[in-house]
């Protein structure tokens, strides 16, 4: 095996990610008509089957949430949901539609970023004050959120997660990446089950970096993505593809990789709220197929 530096295997990890942030966000952060419109387009973007569709009609709806993001009153909580919608449809766009354009790339999670952080600063002064303060600061006043804006804080790991991965030469961004675990760790252990299980696919992934013997608790890892997979009740592709080529390669364990992907390739995608990723997933369970013939 090729051996690669700490930094590009968080670098590969986050770009795996990326798809993941399509899913389970904006249809929950409802409110009044611009928050029910902004939740609507994320619905139709979760639910597409056609990649293609969304890449080239997306920045039209962009457009159109900037403008009413723009209309609302700077600092009112009730403009929170539609802020943070507004930064999961940018943050998604940039994460998988982008290509090669990385000014373009880095341009839109910035702003998606921004919305997620003012969506923050509307719901939780607290948090907010703690953005860019350290671990300890950050951290408690992570875990003294109110339990009802455990969506927001979703949305604002979905947005920094997607910053860093398109500033990935930057190690003042790189440097962020315990903040955002620290976000999903918290989702996890108030709401389990946010989001259908999708804050557990990150954190599966992230526990499967490393083996056990240089620190990796891939064990754990495999919790996190079984449970993910058992709130989907198995319709979540992504989840099972990234345990393969996280998890089920890091151990070693072929007939686990291999079980998987079957079951990824041979599976329909069409589920609310999972289909756009499930044939992303498949697309990339293809790949993964391909190159394990030389993994193993």
């Amino acid at each position: 095996m090729t051996m690669t530096s700490p930094r590009s295997r968080w670098l590969t990890v986050l770009a795996a990610l990326l798809p993941v942030l399509l899913a389970g966000g904006c249809a929950s952060l409802v409110g009044k008509a611009s928050d029910r419109l902004a939740a609507q387009l994320g619905s139709a973007v979760t639910n597409s089957n056609d990649p293609a569709t969304v890449r080239d009609g997306l920045p039209a709806y962009l457009l159109l949430i900037d403008g009413l993001v723009q209309g609302q009153v700077p600092g009112d909580k009730r403009n929170a949901s539609l802020l943070f919608a507004a930064a999961e449809l940018n943050g998604a766009y940039a994460g998988n539609f982008t290509g090669d354009d990385r000014q373009r790339a880095k341009r839109l999670s910035a702003k998606a970023l921004d919305y997620a952080r003012r969506g923050t600063c509307a719901q939780d002064k607290t948090l907010c004050a703690a953005l860019d303060a350290d671990m300890d600061t950050f951290t408690a006043a992570v875990k003294a959120a109110p339990r009802q804006n455990i969506g927001g804080q979703y949305a604002l790991a979905a947005a920094w997660v997607g910053f860093v991965q398109a500033n990935s030469e930057d190690w003042g961004a790189i440097a962020d990446l315990p903040k955002i675990e620290a976000l999903l760790g918290h989702v996890v252990a108030t709401d389990p089950g946010h989001a259908r299980g999708m804050p557990r696919v990150y954190l599966g992934v992230l526990n499967s970096l490393r083996p056990e013997a240089l620190g990796g608790k891939p064990e754990l890892g495999r919790e996190h993505f079984e449970a993910a997979i058992a709130m989907s009740q198995g319709r979540n592709l992504y989840a099972k593809t990234l345990m393969a080529e996280y998890y089920a390669r890091l151990v070693f364990d072929q007939d686990l990789h291999d079980r998987l992907l079957d079951e990824v390739l041979s599976a329909d995608p069409a589920e609310p709220g999972f289909t756009l990723t499930n044939v992303l997933a498949q697309d990339r369970a293809k790949a993964l197929v391909a190159s394990g013939k030389d993994y193993f």
